[in-house]
């Protein structure tokens, strides 16, 4: 008897081997294709289809390719429905909905006439298939996300149109599916869009409260992940329960999720790193074994079934899409990504054929053929091969443009944010401000400061401080963002500040809010008093009495004359960078002639950010705005420094206001940077239109001609 036994027998069969090979495949896949120029996902596929049942019999598609394989397809909606821009996406939801509509009456339209005319299926049949031409996966969403453009308006278009083709799909399919089991009668179909509208309010109703509450009280990023999955997969069975497929749950739940995850966090990161790194591969590969590729050389009508539905699919999405292009005058480059996203087909294609060819009619037929069958299969592979070539093609080059733009409009000055890091409690409260108002265009822009004073300097404190550091640079990656960490010596925290903002360049600074340790103390205390006395640059002060990714809403309150601070636009951006990140609304308070300008810089170039304006007319009593702060808003206080343009003696009572009306509530207290020229409004101008623009530059005019006098 051999000490070894080296026999092979396929398919393997051991787990240890087939999570190894599926490994491998992950891993050498990309790295192969990137030399062939072949987009990943294809690889993937092609990669199923070799070591599948129908290519050299290596792996069997068993149960674990059943169960990575749905939890990855889940993961495909999930993350499509959080990696949306909400405020483009609201902005574009009639986009979406006509190409939605488009996209599925489109081909089932044409799908049923050449179905009934040409391959002389009957009436149920050609409904059931032509759906399947209406239908779409975002198998090539992957590659938005690798190129960086998930957010451009066409990739939101696409997404939105996605639910509602999908949807309707689903709905045919439900119905018919229903129909050979006895309750197609008309309360069957009434019932089933009551469940649909009903859960769907649920998910959209419950799943964000909940959301809410647990982030609030566990940041173990470990235990928010598996929250996260728990929701999708509720989600996602609720829909299965009421008769639907589970995607359109995923889906959702990635939708309603989107406020709470921030696209820069820590949780993102890895949710995207998991989905892409396991799952998403695993269903790709599982696709691929499901195509016989003996379907090319077998009978006539297999291979006439399959050109038609490769035909009609394929035209039915590019009319589709080429309409939406022409009724909103978009570019040819955002109909050709809106193109490769949305003609994938695999889930609800899958789906429906399944659900057909599972059918017994009365004579003993299936209601879809093996012909049908086969050919699904084969139109899998031509649709995920050409989506995934059109996206790739079409991501790449709105990647470079972008960058372009990017290059041209980069600002002169390099930002570079300091986070002074001394109580535990706070650093990932300030670490998550700074990563959610920094410019994700630029790197390196992230410094983390321990001041260890030189008069009661020891090892102990300085191993302190070095844990402190790296508790900041641990939440910093998480993000995908780098983070320098600087510990030095000096005579105190303040000093040291001061003295590595000027030596590293900094161009804000942000700090946790002084705790009072005696009556006599000063509400910012002596750190922030001294840091404004010595540093012109801007300075927040921040308190978060909740995560800042649950943060419902962002309340700014703008002093008279705020507009000609040196610093003005930076924080203005600063601001709807942030309410868009965190996609919440920003509520600006200023009286009458700030808000113009407010309204005019907003208008011109943060145009996507959902604001609001109202007047605060009476700075010197912020009572005023404790009908408009809840428990889940934040405030933002815009100050000054004494002696600046915009100071106003109202705010030396600023922090009695403050401990007295909001103590219960996240604050940010902001001194506006007093470096460079003041601000000339009068250079923005106004897209709205001439008659705008001449009013705007008239009450600019006078108002900067009265400041100049009065001053």
């Amino acid at each position: 008897m051999d000490l070894f036994d080296f026999s092979l027998k396929l398919p393997i069969t051991d787990p240890t081997w087939i999570f190894l090979l599926v490994l491998l495949i992950i891993l050498f896949a990309p790295i192969l294709l990137n030399r062939l120029r072949i987009p990943h996902i294809i690889g993937m596929i092609l990669a199923g289809l070799v070591i599948g049942e129908h290519g050299f019999n290596i792996l069997a598609r068993d149960s674990s390719f059943e169960l990575f394989g749905k939890v990855g397809l889940y993961y495909i909606m999930f993350l499509a429905g959080l990696e949306m821009n909400m405020s483009d996406f609201k902005q574009n939801r009639g986009k979406a909905v006509v190409l939605g509509l488009l996209a599925f009456i489109i081909p089932i339209g044409i799908g049923l006439v050449t179905n009934m005319a040409y391959l002389k299926y009957s009436f149920i049949t050609s409904v059931l298939l032509a759906s399947m031409y209406a239908s779409h996966t975002l198998v090539a969403y992957p590659i938005v996300i690798r190129y960086g453009v998930s957010r451009h308006r066409s990739v939101s278009i696409a997404v939105g149109g996605t639910a509602v083709t999908d949807t309707l799909t689903l709905l045919v399919l439900a119905v018919v599916g229903g129909m050979f089991k006895g309750e197609s009668d008309g309360l069957f179909w009434v019932w089933l869009v009551i469940k649909v509208i009903f859960l769907g309010g649920l998910i959209m109703y419950f799943f964000p409260r909940i959301g809410r509450w647990f982030f609030r009280r566990y940041d173990d990023n470990v235990m928010q992940f598996i929250f996260v999955l728990a929701m999708v997969f509720l989600g996602a069975g609720l829909m299965e329960f009421v008769g639907m497929e589970g995607i359109l749950g995923a889906f959702l739940a990635g939708l309603v999720l989107n406020r709470l995850i921030p696209h820069v966090s820590p949780l993102m990161n890895h949710l995207e790193f998991v989905g892409n790194a396991l799952f998403i591969p695993y269903f790709l590969i599982g696709v691929g074994m499901l195509i016989d590729i003996h379907v090319i050389f077998g009978h006539g009508d297999a291979l006439k079934v399959a050109g038609v539905m490769i035909v009609v699919a394929l035209t039915g999405k590019w009319i589709a899409c080429w309409l939406t292009q022409k009724i909103y005058k978009m570019g040819a480059i955002e109909r050709e990504l809106m193109y490769g996203l949305s003609n994938a087909q695999a889930a609800a294609t899958l789906a429906a054929v399944l659900v057909g060819y599972n059918i017994i009619l009365p004579n003993g037929e299936r209601l879809l053929n093996d012909d049908v069958l086969n050919g699904t299969v084969l139109l899998i592979l031509v649709t995920c091969v050409v989506s995934s070539f059109i996206t790739e093609r079409a991501a790449r080059k709105i990647a470079i443009d972008e960058a372009h733009l990017e290059a041209e409009n980069r600002p002169a000055e390099l930002e570079k944010i300091l986070i002074p890091v001394a109580n535990p409690d706070t650093i990932e409260d300030l670490v998550n401000l700074s990563l959610v108002i920094r410019d994700p265009k630029q790197r390196d822009n992230l410094l983390a400061l321990n001041v260890i004073n030189d008069n009661n300097a020891s090892e102990a404190l300085e191993l302190r401080g070095k844990r402190y550091l790296e508790k900041a640079a641990m939440i910093t990656a998480s993000a995908d963002v780098p983070l320098k960490l600087i510990s030095r010596y000096d005579l105190n925290i303040a000093s040291g500040i001061i003295h590595t903002a000027k030596e590293h360049g900094v161009t804000d600074v942000v700090i946790g809010l002084h705790r009072k340790v005696n009556i006599v103390d000063s509400f910012f205390g002596m750190l922030a008093e001294n840091l404004l006395k010595g540093l012109h640059r801007e300075v927040m002060i921040a308190k978060f009495l909740m995560p800042i990714n649950t943060i419902r809403r962002i309340n700014v309150a703008v002093p008279p004359k705020a507009e000609y601070e040196a610093g003005f636009q930076k924080w203005v951006e600063h601001f709807c960078r942030m309410g868009n990140t965190l996609g919440c609304r920003v509520h600006f308070f200023a009286n009458e002639e700030t808000t113009v300008f407010l309204q005019m810089l907003v208008k011109k170039r943060y145009g996507a950010t959902p604001t609001e304006f109202s007047r605060l007319d009476d700075w010197g009593d912020l009572l005023l705005l404790t009908g408009q702060v809840n428990y889940d808003h934040l405030l933002v206080i815009i100050s000054a420094r004494r002696g600046s343009i915009s100071y106003d003696p109202a705010f030396e009572r600023l922090p009695a206001q403050l401990g007295k009306y909001f103590a219960n509530n996240s604050l940010i207290v902001l001194y506006p940077d007093q470096l460079g020229e003041p601000q000339d409004m009068l250079s923005f101008s106004n897209p709205r239109g001439n008659n705008e623009d001449q009013h705007y530059e008239k009450v600019g005019k006078w108002f900067y001609k009265w400041f100049k006098k009065s001053n």
